[in-house]
């Protein structure tokens, strides 16, 4: 009797479990719930703590997204992050219905705020090319996560937005030219590809004052197409700005100074640019700017993914 009774528990938990988790199927060709990724979303319940798995089938999938706040816990799956293409082309001096420029924020082919996003095997792109800012995606909900995905685009492809916003990047490709990866909240890159297409900025955090972390890069890979020495690994958007660099490879295309103060001395002073046991032809500090840090292997040791993220583990 007890084994039949605890067997059968087991079967009402896997129900429960089932039914907390909505499945939606994304494909062009009709096969699917819906042809449009944006249809999929609008058909999320609102305020709902379940899950919802929307898996999106191969195909170029031209919309301009939106997440709303009211929509959390989605889970976008691609069947192929090469083939799974979620594009839009708006760029910030496009004008809207009333002759104004849209804006950087206007410019971005997908809107996340809802909390507790995730995306694999997906691509997110700006097809509007070298015209300025043209965002590929803006995250602005907390703990967004994305898994082995792309971000395509060059001035200002992924606008991490979201003050207080906990981000995770994990075996993502994330291409770009001028502060490509920029913004206020706190992210932690793990094991990507940062590929510079032309000469400029990795990065342009704007962390808050007294944010314990802004973005933290580990075992990455800062390379690309542009001239050796011609980008910078980062310049401060906002004076207190934060990031850290740590057993990454820095390729040819690093400036031997490492760091841009954005035309400001006194951004010298409140930034905390960082690094720790990189390699590559850049990696040596010697000539670094003199503003530019180096940590300890005590302080290294004690980064976890929980501790980088205030508690949140992407995993959990």
């Amino acid at each position: 009797m007890k084994i039949c009774f605890l067997f059968n528990l087991f079967l009402l938990a896997a129900v429960i479990t089932h039914a907390q988790t909505k499945k939606i199927t994304v494909a062009k060709d009709g096969t699917g719930d819906y042809t449009t990724v944006q249809e999929a979303i609008n058909a999320v319940k609102d305020s709902g703590s379940s899950i919802t798995n929307i898996f999106i089938k191969k195909g170029i999938y031209k919309e301009k997204l939106r997440l709303p706040e009211s929509k959390m816990n989605v889970h976008f799956i691609g069947e192929d992050v090469n083939s799974t293409v979620l594009t839009y082309d708006d760029y910030a001096s496009k004008k809207d219905s009333s002759g104004k420029d849209i804006g950087t924020s206007g410019s971005a082919s997908f809107f996340i705020f809802g909390n507790g996003f995730s995306a694999e095997n997906i691509t997110f792109e700006n097809s509007s090319g070298p015209v300025g800012q043209a965002v590929a995606v803006r995250v602005t909900g907390d703990r967004a996560r994305f898994i082995n995905c792309r971000f395509l685009g060059f001035q200002d492809t992924l606008y991490t937005h979201g003050t207080g916003s906990r981000q995770y990047y994990r075996n993502c490709y994330i291409e770009g030219t001028v502060d490509f990866i920029f913004g206020a909240s706190t992210a932690l890159f793990d094991s990507c590809v940062i590929y510079g297409k032309q000469a400029g900025y990795f990065t342009a955090a704007s962390t808050p004052q007294g944010t314990a972390f802004g973005y933290v890069f580990r075992n990455c890979r800062f390379t690309g197409s542009a001239a050796a020495g011609s980008f910078y690994l980062g310049r401060p958007w906002r004076p207190y700005a934060k990031v850290l660099i740590m057993n990454s490879y820095l390729g040819p295309i690093v400036n031997k100074l490492g760091w841009d103060n954005w035309s400001n001395p006194a951004n010298e002073a409140t930034t905390w640019y960082a690094e720790y046991k990189n390699n590559g032809e850049a990696a040596a500090t010697t000539e670094r700017v003199s503003w530019a840090k180096t940590i300890s292997d005590a302080e290294a040791n004690a980064l976890t993914i929980t501790t980088i993220l205030s508690g949140w583990n992407p995993f959990q």
